[in-house]
């Protein structure tokens, strides 16, 4: 009996599937897809994206999050 290597299974690349080419800063409904439920920037490997992309988004989020469109993370409750 041989055991085999689990494969995880990835994302696919979500800017690739929505068509878009530039994140901006302001479509707050795609980047509300990279971040969780507390708030943080999801990582790479969760999202699917090329390193350059996720540079893109996180700073896309930074910007929104200064003006006010998207929350900064919450610190987590005792």
């Amino acid at each position: 009996m041989t055991l085999r290597p689990q494969r995880r299974k990835t994302r696919g690349n979500l800017l690739l599937r929505e068509g878009v080419s530039t994140v901006d800063w302001k479509d707050t409904a795609l980047l509300r897809k990279f971040i969780s439920d507390r708030g943080k920037i999801r990582a790479r490997r969760v999202t699917g994206l090329t390193p350059q992309q996720q540079r893109e988004v996180a700073t896309a989020i930074k910007n929104a999050r200064e003006m006010a469109l998207l929350p900064y993370p919450t610190p987590r409750q005792r």
